[in-house]
């Protein structure tokens, strides 16, 4: 049996003591605990900070509680968690994830079956989520929307799966031979990572059984903003890693203009195209048997997320907008 070196969870927070509270709670509901392990949570200059909360957890778990201060960004605190680390393995959470019952376990059986120097798993939504942030959950997940783009799952990815700041492993090793995050990028930051990760001679991996929950946005004003960032930000990982760039990095904004065309042409039966997708949502929502509800506000996160990604991206690419804010 290899032995599995012990693992530093590093959570970065911002002003959300509730989240970390649910974090830490999961952590407790684990079927069995087969790692040894360490919950560093960085406060990164937060005005409503969350430390009675991880103090409350110290004698139930091996929780370390970390303030820094000014406001760093997610990179500056996980740089930060990652020196004050004990582990050889890094995973990181961010604070609006849960971790279901068998994650340890599972973790514990993908690192001695296939043990890699970079490494993530999916994420999913609740049932007790709301249907707006169930429904965003499927805008990031689908095959049908921009999570067909994500890559690196078995149905046939459209790239190659790059991990996420959400649920991302990474030896101590490869994060200190690329100096960790970049702080000078504020969407992208994870990608970034684990491109230059790749590029450094390391392997990385999915394991698709290792999954979190993941609450997302809470209202698709906030999702239209935080997709439209991502546009954006994947032009600029284009210029700071050259080829990294897909033909399917494009599909939002062809997707924007085809619908704009559509809607010039509306009266010569041009929204045909937007509905036949909306149906298709529909189908693949309903069809697995959740609610009509659901599968509607489906339709709407995957315009909002197709419609954000596609301006972003065509507003970098014509020099509008900060790409790195």
């Amino acid at each position: 049996m290899i032995r599995i070196p012990m693992i530093s969870f590093i959570v970065p927070v911002y002003n959300r003591p509730q989240e970390v509270k649910e974090l830490l709670e999961s952590f407790l509901t684990q079927e069995s605990t087969p790692l040894d392990y360490e919950l560093v949570v960085v406060e990164d200059g937060s005005t409503l900070p969350c430390r009675e909360v991880c103090e409350s957890y110290a004698d139930k778990l091996p929780v370390r509680y970390l303030y820094q201060s000014p406001n760093t960004g997610p990179s500056g605190a996980r740089n930060y968690g990652a020196k004050a680390a004990q582990g050889d393995i890094f995973l990181f959470l961010d604070s609006d994830v849960e971790l279901p019952p068998v994650y340890l376990s599972t973790l514990a059986q993908n690192l001695e079956r296939r043990p890699v120097d970079l490494f993530g798993g999916p994420d999913a939504a609740k049932e007790d989520y709301t249907v707006t942030q169930r429904a965003i959950s499927y805008a990031m997940t689908s095959f049908f929307t921009t999570g067909g783009i994500r890559g690196g799952r078995k149905d046939q990815p459209l790239d190659k799966f790059y991990p996420r700041t959400y649920n991302m492993g990474v030896t101590r090793t490869a994060f200190e031979a690329v100096g960790g995050f970049r702080q000078d990028l504020r969407y992208g930051e994870d990608i970034d990572f684990s491109l230059r990760v790749i590029e450094a001679g390391y392997h990385s991996a999915l394991y698709d059984d290792l999954f979190v929950y993941h609450k997302r946005r809470d209202t698709y004003k906030k999702f239209f903003a935080q997709v439209r960032h991502s546009g954006r930000a994947r032009v600029m990982l284009e210029r700071l890693h050259p080829g990294s760039m897909k033909l399917v990095h494009y599909l939002p904004s062809l997707f924007v203009v085809v619908c704009f065309i559509a809607l010039v042409t509306s009266l010569y039966g041009g929204l045909m195209f937007p509905l036949l997708y909306a149906l298709l949502i529909i189908f693949d929502v309903y069809g697995r048997g959740d609610s009509l509800e659901l599968a509607v506000n489906c339709v709407i996160a995957a315009f909002v997320q197709l419609f954000g990604y596609g301006i972003g991206f065509m507003e970098a690419k014509i020099g509008r907008g900060e790409d790195s804010e």
